[in-house]
C-alpha cells in the first residue's frame, strides 16, 4: 500500500474515536448548572414517592423511592428544579435552548418519561418567585423552594471539576496516541528531507544500531531476562514511558467543596485514580497494533516487524503499570463498600488477566512453549478487553466514551485478522512438494505462486494436515521464487569441494573456502512458484516428511525490514549463518555489487547442495562449512576498498547477528565508510 493511502487508512480508524470522547464530541455534564440543580434536588423525598417497604414486599430500611413518573407528575419538583436552572444558569448566560434540551432529557431523570410540563411552562405556572432555601434539615419537597446553595456549590463543582478531568484526560489519550504512533512515522519521512538522510546515516552507529546491554540483541539476556533493546529502540521506549509518567501527573485541580470527595487529597486522589484507568484504556490500541502482522505503520515506516513488536512487549508493560495504579488507587477510595457491584468484579478479572499476561509472556515462557504461550495470550488479551467493558457498562455506562478505545483496540485486532484470511484466500490452497535433504532439512516447492523475488520478505505456512489439532499453527519463513533453482544452457552449476588452500578469506581459525569446478546443466524451462527451506524443529515443522502433495495455506508476503536504503548503497555484503541463507539469496538478483559469505555447519553440507545452483550465479562468495567468519575482518577489507556506502545485511544464529552489530557499529564510528545495517533473524 502506498503511504498516502495507509495515512488516509489511519485517518478514518482515528477520526470516529475523537469524536465520542469527553470535550470532542461528548459532553456528560453540559449544561453543569442544570445538572448541578437536578443533582441538588435528586435526593429530596416527593408526595408520590413509595417505601421500599411497600415496592418490594420486604421490611426493609432505607430512603423512599422517587420514580421517574413521579417526577414527571409533581409540580414542586418541576417548579423547583425549573427555578434553580432559570436563576443559576442565568450567570453562564446558557441559551435557552440547551436548557429545553436538558429538560426533555434529564427533568425526570429518565429520557423516555416526558414531564407534564415544558420548561418554559414550568416557569410561567410559578405565580410569584420562591423565597425560602432549602437547608440542611429539609428531607423533602412539598412546595417550590429555592436550591440549597451550600449543596448546589458542592454539585457544581464536582461535576465541572470532574468534567475537566475528563477533558484533560481525553486530550493526553490523544497525545500519547498520536505520539506512539506519530514517532515512526515522522522519523522515517525524516529521512526524506534534503540533506537529513546524510545525517542520519552518520549517527546510526552511536544513537540507532548499538545495543543498550553489550552485545546482547537476538541473543536473549542472561536467565532468559528478554531481548535487549538496540539504542534507538530504547530512545522510543523511555521518551514513550516519560511521556506516559508526565501525562499522568500533572495539570490536576481541585475544587473545594466537592459533593463527592470531602477533602483535596481524596480528591486529587481520585483524579488519579480517573486518569490511569483513561490511559491504560488509551494504550490498548496501541499495543494490538504493534503485534499485527498488518500493521499499518510497516506501511508507512522503514521499522521492522520485529521492531514493533519489541515495542508491543515493553507498551505493554507500560499499560499493566497503569492498570496496576489504577487498581491500587481504587482499594482506599472504594473498597469494600462496592467491592460486590459487578463493575468492581470485571474490574478484577481485566486486571488479573492483565498481571497474568505480563507474568506469562516472558522470555522464559516463549522459548519452552511458544503455542501454548500463543493461545493463552490470546484467551487472555479477550479477558481483559472482555472485562474492561463491563467495567465502565456496569460503571457508567456506554455513555462517556472510555469504550471508544475499546472499539479501536477490536478494530485493530479484526482488521488484521480479515487480512490475514485475505491473504489466505488470495493464494488459495495449495499442495506442496516436500523433499527431505537430509541433516534435518527440508525442502518444500509450492507450484504457482508468482512472488517471492524481492529481497527481505517473509512468508507464514500453514500446514493443517501436520497435526489435525492445531490447523491453525503457522510459521516464518523467508521466501526463495523456485526459479532460482532451475539454471538454464547459459548458466552453470557449481560443485563445491572443501579445500584448505587457495581462498582470498581466511578467518581466525586460518581455515580457507571452496574450489569449484564446473558442469553443465541441461536447459529447462524457469519454474513458476515458491521454495522455503525449513530446518525441523519443534512445533509443526518437526512432523515434516518426504511428501508430493501436502496441503499447504500461505499468509503473504510481509516485509522483515525496509531495503530500499540497502539496495542504494555502493556494495552489499550479505553475512548468513546456517539456514539464513534463505534470507539472503533475495537479495542476489536485486544489486548490482554483492558478496556473499556464508558459514554452515559440518552436518548443512546437504543445505549447500541444495543451494548450489543460486550459489553459482555469485561472483563473490565466501563460504565455509564447519569453520567461523571473521566478520570485523570482513568489514575492514570492504573499508579497505574505498566504497562509500556499504550495506550489510544479517541472517542466522543470534550470536552472528549481534557480533555483526557490535562490528558494524564500531566499523561506522571509525570514518568514511556508512554503513546500513539490516538483521534478519525472526526472534519473535
Amino acid at each position: 500500500m502506498k503511504v498516502p493511502s495507509a495515512a488516509w487508512l489511519a485517518f478514518l480508524l482515528v477520526k470516529p474515536v475523537l469524536g465520542a470522547l469527553v470535550g470532542y464530541g461528548t459532553y456528560p455534564y453540559e449544561p453543569p448548572c442544570a445538572f448541578a440543580c437536578d443533582r441538588s434536588l435528586s435526593s429530596l423525598t416527593l408526595e408520590c414517592s413509595s417505601d421500599m417497604a411497600m415496592e418490594s414486599g420486604m421490611d426493609m430500611m432505607g430512603p423512599p423511592m422517587t420514580s421517574p413518573q413521579c417526577r414527571a407528575g409533581d409540580s414542586p419538583w418541576l417548579a423547583t428544579l425549573a427555578w434553580c436552572m432559570h436563576v443559576m444558569c442565568a450567570k453562564y448566560n446558557v441559551p435557552s435552548s440547551e436548557l429545553e434540551a436538558f429538560w426533555e432529557k434529564q427533568s425526570t431523570e429518565d429520557p423516555t418519561v416526558v414531564p407534564k410540563w415544558g420548561y418554559t411552562t414550568t416557569l410561567f405556572n410559578i405565580a410569584k418567585p420562591p423565597t425560602r432555601a432549602l437547608s440542611d434539615a429539609d428531607h423533602a419537597l412539598n412546595s417550590t423552594a429555592l436550591v440549597n446553595p451550600a449543596v448546589y456549590t458542592a454539585q457544581f463543582n464536582a461535576l465541572t471539576a470532574v468534567q475537566r478531568e475528563n477533558v484533560v484526560e481525553s486530550a493526553f489519550g490523544i497525545a500519547i496516541l498520536v505520539a506512539g504512533f506519530g514517532i515512526p512515522v515522522v522519523l522515517t519521512w525524516l529521512g526524506y528531507v534534503p540533506y537529513m538522510s546524510g545525517v542520519l546515516s552518520k549517527i546510526k552507529p552511536y544513537l540507532v544500531y548499538p545495543s543498550i546491554f553489550g552485545t546482547y540483541h537476538v541473543r536473549p539476556l542472561p536467565y532468559l531476562l528478554g531481548n535487549a533493546p538496540t539504542m534507538g529502540q530504547s530512545l522510543y521506549i523511555t521518551l514513550f514511558f516519560i511521556l506516559n509518567v508526565v501525562l499522568t501527573a500533572v495539570d490536576y485541580k481541585s475544587k473545594q467543596p466537592h459533593a463527592w470527595y470531602a477533602t483535596q487529597g481524596k480528591e486529587i486522589q481520585a483524579y488519579v485514580f480517573y486518569r490511569t484507568g483513561t490511559l491504560a484504556f488509551v494504550l490498548t490500541p496501541l499495543i494490538l497494533l504493534f503485534s499485527s502482522r498488518n500493521n499499518i505503520l510497516l506501511w508507512m515506516t522503514n521499522w521492522s516487524h520485529a521492531t514493533f513488536l519489541l515495542l508491543h512487549r515493553w507498551v505493554a508493560r507500560i499499560f499493566a503499570l497503569q492498570v496496576l495504579l489504577h487498581t491500587l488507587l481504587a482499594l482506599p477510595l472504594y473498597y469494600p463498600a462496592e467491592s460486590e457491584k459487578q463493575y468492581w468484579i470485571w474490574g478484577a478479572v481485566a486486571t488479573i488477566a492483565v498481571m497474568i499476561l505480563v507474568v506469562a509472556s516472558g522470555l522464559y515462557v516463549r522459548a519452552f512453549v511458544y503455542e501454548f504461550f500463543l493461545t493463552m495470550h490470546i484467551l487472555l488479551s479477550v479477558f481483559v478487553i472482555v472485562g474492561c467493558w463491563y467495567h465502565i457498562k456496569f460503571w457508567i455506562g456506554l455513555t462517556w466514551g472510555y469504550e471508544t478505545w475499546l472499539y479501536a483496540a477490536c478494530a485493530v485486532w479484526f482488521f488484521d485478522r480479515l487480512a490475514r484470511l485475505g491473504r489466505i484466500l488470495n493464494t488459495g490452497f495449495r499442495r506442496a512438494k516436500v523433499t527431505d535433504i537430509g541433516g534435518g532439512y527440508v525442502r518444500v516447492d509450492i507450484a504457482g505462486i508468482r512472488w517471492g523475488s524481492e529481497p527481505g520478505k517473509h512468508v507464514y505456512a500453514y500446514f493443517p494436515m501436520l497435526h489435525p489439532l492445531r490447523p491453525w499453527e503457522n510459521h516464518p519463513f523467508s521466501i526463495l521464487p523456485t526459479a532460482l533453482f532451475q539454471p538454464s544452457s547459459s548458466r552453470s552449476s557449481s560443485e563445491i569441494v572443501s579445500s584448505t588452500a587457495g581462498s582470498d578469506h581466511t578467518d581466525v581459525e586460518k581455515h580457507s573456502g571452496f574450489t569449484e569446478r564446473a558442469r553443465s546443466t541441461p536447459d529447462s524451462s524457469p519454474a513458476v512458484g515458491l521454495t522455503l527451506f525449513i530446518k525441523k524443529s519443534t512445533g509443526m515443522t518437526q512432523y515434516l516428511q518426504a511428501h508430493d502433495r501436502l496441503l499447504t495455506l500461505l499468509e503473504g508476503p510481509y516485509p522483515n525490514n525496509a531495503t530500499h536504503e540497502v539496495l542504494r548503497c555502493d556494495r552489499v555484503l550479505l553475512i548468513g549463518g546456517g539456514i539464513g541463507i534463505t534470507s539472503l539469496l533475495p537479495w542476489v538478483a536485486n544489486h548490482w555489487n554483492v558478496k556473499l559469505c556464508w558459514s554452515v555447519k559440518e552436518t548443512a553440507q546437504c543445505l549447500v547442495e541444495a543451494v548450489d545452483p543460486v550459489l553459482s550465479g555469485i561472483a563473490e562468495r565466501d563460504i565455509r562449512i564447519g569453520r567461523r567468519l571473521d566478520v570485523r575482518a570482513l568489514l575492514a577489507k570492504e573499508v579497505d576498498c574505498g566504497w562509500h556506502k556499504v550495506g550489510v545485511v544479517v541472517s542466522g544464529p543470534g550470536g552472528l547477528c549481534d557480533d555483526v552489530r557490535a562490528a558494524t557499529v564500531a566499523a561506522g564510528k571509525k570514518g568514511y565508510t556508512v554503513f546500513e545495517l539490516e538483521v534478519e533473524a525472526y526472534t519473535w
